[in-house]
């Protein structure tokens, strides 16, 4: 058996066809009825001349549909592309364009936006639509639906775990990258990573056929619900592709916008085991909602749940500590990056952790600006670098390959541009993106460091940090914070900020706003919060 998702995914639809393997409010999908409804798609798109190395974008919600569209494409051994569905039509053009996609699927909502841009995509066969009555009048416009009730499933076949998997990402600087992988070894990596983070997985893809009865059998598969967009790394890695190794099912929620309630409600309902979220912006209101339901007397049964995994943004100690107190579960904060690399920290009422610290796995390095490996405990910061899991690099983009990508000592590493230190005792410090660094007087401000001492604060709900030009400095800190407490004042936060930062770390600035804006992942919009000081600033 390959080490490639399709292969992987029929022999799991073979051992335990009528055990969920995606579950969208009361839509339920088997094993055997996504693997079919996926072979169908993949006979259409063959028949379109979709193969080997074909880009396919899925313009999608989170649902059933998302993961047979992109199940279809690993079928005929294509690309897909995660297309952001807040993008309007100037940034659709250039990520369509940029990857060549050749298959749109988009969701009805976005009809409108796609008739508008398909003249200007010379390169796409067909648009797929999913939802709705009626396809658009373009040419080579198709309803999902009706593709799947007319076509025929296609034979299966022998695939190449050379095959690439791809995922844009917008980073932090420029324009959106695809970043490639080899199917065999992004499996292999994300395997080991599921290991060590305490999924129950196999040891091995050649151990999924029998895990995934045994479980079965044993009425043990997993219900892991993604509250975070599956167009988005943490969403699919590790809400559906870390899953389905061990047979277990994915549930969506197909509304926009992130509702804790609801999301507490199915947990209840459907008896979630995982949930996976993005950081504070997902796990604050989520124990808000918590908090809320008990004191109202009517707490949520979260008997199912073992564990809510985050990934991507810093998950602060005391929204973990608040969780705690109301499941005896494991929290689990991954630290990695669509340009590869994972490890975690994982929290528990026995074993709490603080927030962003991790344990080095092997294969992790932090490199100081002057090229020396960092000591444990000499405090001095370097750029994190991974080698279990290394891209081939950036779609179409060799320069910034070379810069991200690149051998330390014989071994090639993934440098995306995190910043760390060594403790003594091994474990590492994530400081931040490079690219957020606050130069203040000579000195290195990372903002997420300033970010996670403010929301120490019990009345600070959310907070980002930026730096703002400065005479005197070069750069002077600001804070831009949202609070439960319409009373609190920008000194009294500086002054807390005082017992848990060093003097220059502190802002010189605070600003409140009714609401912090982040992306529909809950990664920060530094480029909002930069924009909200500016101006503050320009009013003084």
């Amino acid at each position: 058996m390959e080490m490639h998702f399709a292969t992987i995914w029929e022999t799991i639809s073979d051992h335990i066809p009528n055990d969920p393997a995606l579950i969208c409010d009361d839509n339920v999908k088997t094993w055997k009825e996504y693997e079919e409804r996926a072979a169908k798609l993949a006979f259409f798109l063959k028949e379109k001349s979709i193969g080997n190395d074909s880009k396919i974008g899925l313009y999608l919600h989170n649902s059933n549909e998302y993961l047979e569209a992109q199940f279809a494409t690993f079928k005929v051994e294509g690309v897909p592309i995660n297309v952001n569905y807040r993008y309007v039509e100037e940034e659709l053009i250039y990520l369509l364009d940029n990857s060549d996609s050749e298959v749109v699927f988009y969701q009805s909502a976005y009809a409108e936006r796609i008739k508008k841009i398909a003249d200007k995509l010379p390169k796409i066969k067909a648009y797929i639509q999913v939802g709705g009555e009626n396809s658009l009048d373009i040419n080579d416009c198709y309803l999902y639906e009706e593709i799947i009730s007319e076509n025929p499933p296609l034979e299966r076949k022998t695939r190449s775990e050379d095959n690439i998997y791809m995922l844009y990402t917008g980073g932090t600087t420029g324009m959106p990258k695809g970043v490639m992988y080899k199917q065999g070894g992004f499996m292999n990596s994300l395997l080991k990573t599921a290991l060590a983070m305490g999924f129950d997985v196999p040891e091995s893809h050649l151990d999924i056929p029998s895990t995934v009865s045994d479980l079965s059998s044993k009425n043990m598969l997993s219900k892991t619900i993604v509250a975070c967009p599956l167009m988005h790394g943490t969403g699919m890695w590790l809400g559906a592709l870390v899953p389905f190794f061990s047979g277990g099912s994915c549930v969506t929620i197909p509304q926009l916008g992130f509702d804790p309630e609801l999301l507490l409600k199915k947990v209840q309902e459907q008896k979630i085991n995982n949930i996976v979220i993005v950081g504070d912006a997902f796990a604050r209101p989520i124990l808000d909602s918590l908090n809320k339901a008990k004191d109202e007397g009517n707490p949520y049964d979260l008997s199912s749940l073992r564990s809510i995994i985050s990934s991507g943004v810093m998950w602060s100690a005391e929204v973990k500590e608040g969780l705690l107190q109301h499941a005896d579960i494991t929290l689990i904060d991954a630290m990695g990056s669509s340009e590869g690399g994972m490890g975690s920290a994982v929290s528990s009422r026995e074993n709490p952790v603080k927030t962003a610290k991790f344990s080095i796995n092997p294969g992790v390095i932090v490199v100081s600006d002057d090229g020396e490996e960092v000591e444990p405990g000499s405090k001095t910061m370097g750029k994190l670098g991974t080698s279990g899991l290394v891209p081939e690099g950036y779609y179409k983009d060799p320069k910034k390959s070379a810069e991200t990508f690149k051998e330390y000592k014989g071994i090639r590493y993934s440098f995306p541009g995190d910043y760390a230190t060594v403790d003594a005792d091994g474990t590492i410090k994530l400081l931040g993106r490079g690219s957020n660094c606050i130069n203040t007087a000579g000195e290195k401000v990372y903002p997420e460091e300033v970010e996670e001492a403010l929301k120490r604060h019990s009345n600070v709900y959310d907070s980002l940090v930026v730096g703002v030009e400065d005479k005197k400095f070069g750069q002077k800190v600001v804070a831009v914070v949202s609070s439960n407490l319409s009373s609190l004042e920008a000194a009294e936060l500086i002054n807390f900020t005082r017992e848990h930062l060093s003097g220059y770390k502190l802002p010189k600035e605070i600003i409140f706003v009714d609401e912090v804006q982040r992306a529909p992942n809950g990664k920060a919009n530094y480029k909002w919060a930069k924009e909200t000081a500016d101006k503050y600033i320009q009013t003084l």
